[in-house]
C-alpha cells in the first residue's frame, strides 16, 4: 500500500508539474541579427535596442504620435534658461536584483553613460555638466549649454537605468548579466542562438505583464524567420521582407504591423581612417559621382517592391526637418563620369564595400555594385556578420559601409553622433569645423524655425562632402501570430512587450 500510495503521489506531482509547465507562456521573437553587448551604455545595434525594450526601462518613452510619455520618471521640467532639467522619478521602482531605483541610482546610471570609457552615450549627454540629487526621488541635470534634444535622448538608451550594485560588482562584464528595471529580467544568453528573459515579479507595472517568458532568437535569413513564424516556432518576427508583405497579409493566421521608420539606410564613407587612401576617401567629387550613379527609386522597386521611401538626407522626405531645397537626385551616369574625370582619378575605382549579412542588405549592395560599375567603380562586396561589422568599422577596416540607422525622434539623433568630429559613431572619421559648429547650434535652440535654418546650412555642407550617401528609408514591417493580442508598432522600430497577451 505504501509503495502504491507513493506511486500515486509521484504521478499526481508529475501531472501537476506538467500542468504548471503548460500554463507557462513564452513569447518567442525572431530578430534579424545577434545583438552586440547587452549594456545600454555600450550597445549600439538596432536589434540590441529591441532586446533592451524587454528588460531595461527608460526614464521616458514615446507613443505612436512621437509624444514623450512617462516611464521610470513621472515628469520633467526645464528651467527658463534651458540649462537645468529637473526629473521626478516614479516611486516604488525596483531593479531586478531588488535594489531601489531612487535618485542616487538614477544619478549613477546617467553618470555611467557619461563617463564609462567605452560608452556610446557620451555624445548624447555631452551637454550635461553634472547630475544633482534634489531629494530621494528627484534629480537635476545641470547643463553646460541649453540642449534641446535632451528629453528625446532620455527616451532611448541614455535614459535606461541600471542597478548601481550590479554594475559596480560586474565592472566591464556587466553586459554579460545585465540588471535593469524593466518588465523582464535576464536569464541567459547563448551567442547566435537565444536570449532568455523571465517576468520580474516586482515590476512597477506588473499588472500589464501577461506573458511569463520572452525568448529572442537571432535568425539572419528572413525567409527562415517567416517560415518559423508560419510553423508556430516563433510568435513574432521583425523585418519582414518587403517582397513577403503580400504573403503575410493573405495568411489568416498572421498579422502585419507597419510604421514609417525614423532612421535611414546609407553608405558611410571612410574619409578619415582609410588606410589605403583611395579616391573615394580623398575626393568629394568621387563620392558625388558614386551617389549620382545610384538610382534610388530603382533600388526601391527592384529590392523592396516599391514599399520603401528613397532618400538623400538623414531624415525622410516626409519628416518635418527634411530640407526640400535639396531634393533627391536622379541617376546621372554622364555627370558621374564627368566628375570622375575632373577628379583626375584612374578607372576603375576599386571600393571595399562592407555590408552586413542578410537578404535585403546584400541585394541592395548588388544593385549598387551593378549601377556604380557603369560610372567607373569596381565595388567589391564583403558580407560580414552584423556585430562584427561594427568592430571593423571602428577599426577603419572599410572604404564604404552599408549600414542602417533605426533613427531617433529628434533630428539631432540622426546626425550628431555620425557627423561631429570624433563623435563615437563617426566611423568614417569625417571632420568639418563648419559642420561641427552647425551641429552644436542645432542642439542649442528649441525653436523649430531656427533649427530648420541651421540644418539647411548643414545639409548643403554634408551633400557636398558626402560623408554618408543616404539611399532610402524603410517601412517597419513586423509580423506576428493572430494569437498575440495588444501589439502596437511604434516608429522607433522597438518591440514593446508590456500589454501583450495570448488569446
Amino acid at each position: 500500500m505504501s509503495f502504491m500510495r507513493l506511486t500515486i503521489l509521484a504521478s499526481a506531482l508529475l501531472t501537476s508539474l506538467v500542468g504548471t509547465a503548460q500554463a507557462q507562456t513564452t513569447l518567442r521573437i525572431g530578430i534579424a541579427e545577434d545583438p552586440d553587448i547587452l549594456d545600454p551604455s555600450i550597445g549600439r545595434t538596432y536589434v540590441g535596442r529591441i532586446v533592451f525594450s524587454a528588460f531595461c526601462d527608460k526614464l521616458f518613452d514615446i507613443d505612436e504620435k512621437l509624444n514623450i510619455v512617462p516611464q521610470l520618471a513621472l515628469s520633467h521640467e526645464t528651467s527658463a534658461d534651458g540649462k537645468e532639467m529637473t526629473i521626478k522619478l516614479r516611486p516604488g521602482v525596483k531593479f531586478h536584483d531588488g535594489e531601489p531605483l531612487d535618485a542616487e541610482a538614477a544619478k549613477f546610471s546617467i553618470e555611467r553613460h557619461m563617463t564609462l570609457p567605452t560608452s556610446f552615450r557620451k555624445s548624447e549627454l555631452a551637454s550635461v555638466d553634472h547630475v544633482e540629487v534634489v531629494d530621494p526621488l528627484t534629480i537635476k541635470l545641470v547643463l553646460k549649454t541649453p540642449y534641446s534634444p535632451l528629453i528625446a535622448q532620455l527616451t532611448d538608451r541614455s535614459g535606461m537605468m541600471v542597478s548601481p550594485k550590479a554594475a559596480k560588482e560586474a565592472g566591464d562584464k556587466f553586459g554579460l548579466h545585465p540588471v535593469c528595471a524593466g518588465p523582464y529580467k535576464f536569464v541567459e544568453r547563448v551567442q547566435q542562438d537565444r536570449m532568455v528573459f523571465e517576468k520580474f515579479a516586482d515590476y512597477w507595472n506588473k499588472d500589464n505583464v501577461h506573458i511569463d517568458r520572452v525568448v529572442f532568437q537571432p535568425i539572419i535569413d528572413s525567409t527562415v524567420r517567416l517560415a518559423n513564424l508560419k510553423s508556430g516556432a516563433l510568435d513574432l518576427i521583425e523585418r519582414v521582407l518587403a517582397t513577403d508583405i503580400k504573403d503575410v497579409r493573405t495568411d489568416p493566421k498572421l498579422v502585419l504591423s507597419t510604421a514609417p521608420e525614423l532612421g535611414y539606410q546609407g553608405l558611410t564613407i571612410n574619409i578619415g581612417n582609410d588606410k589605403a587612401k583611395g579616391p573615394l576617401s580623398q575626393s568629394a567629387k568621387v563620392r558625388q559621382a558614386l551617389s549620382l550613379s545610384i538610382d534610388r527609386e530603382a533600388i526601391n522597386q527592384v529590392v523592396f517592391n516599391g514599399e520603401f521611401t528613397p532618400g538623400n538626407q538623414w531624415v525622410s522626405p516626409t519628416h518635418p526637418y527634411y530640407q526640400k531645397a535639396f531634393p533627391i537626385p536622379g541617376r546621372d551616369v554622364a555627370k558621374a563620369k564627368a566628375l570622375l574625370k575632373e577628379a583626375g582619378v584612374s578607372l576603375p575605382i576599386t571600393v571595399d564595400y562592407m555590408v552586413p549579412k542578410g537578404t535585403e542588405y546584400e541585394a541592395v549592395a548588388q544593385v549598387v555594385q551593378s549601377m556604380a560599375a557603369e560610372a567607373g567603380f569596381e565595388i567589391k562586396i564583403r558580407a560580414v556578420e552584423f556585430a562584427t561589422t561594427f568592430k571593423q568599422a571602428q577599426a577603419g577596416e572599410f572604404q564604404a559601409f552599408q549600414i542602417p540607422w533605426s533613427g531617433r525622434i529628434d533630428p539631432d539623433g540622426n546626425s550628431y553622433i555620425f557627423m561631429r568630429s570624433k563623435a563615437p559613431q563617426n566611423d568614417g572619421g569625417y571632420s568639418n569645423p563648419e559642420a561641427d559648429k552647425l551641429l552644436e547650434e542645432g542642439r542649442a535652440t528649441s525653436n523649430v524655425d531656427e533649427r530648420k535654418a541651421i540644418y539647411a546650412k548643414l545639409t548643403k555642407i554634408l551633400l557636398d562632402d558626402l560623408p554618408i550617401i543616404y539611399i532610402y528609408h524603410r517601412t517597419l514591417l513586423i509580423a506576428h501570430t493572430k494569437k498575440l493580442e495588444g501589439y502596437r508598432q511604434m516608429p522607433d522600430g522597438l518591440v514593446r512587450v508590456v500589454g501583450l497577451k495570448f488569446k
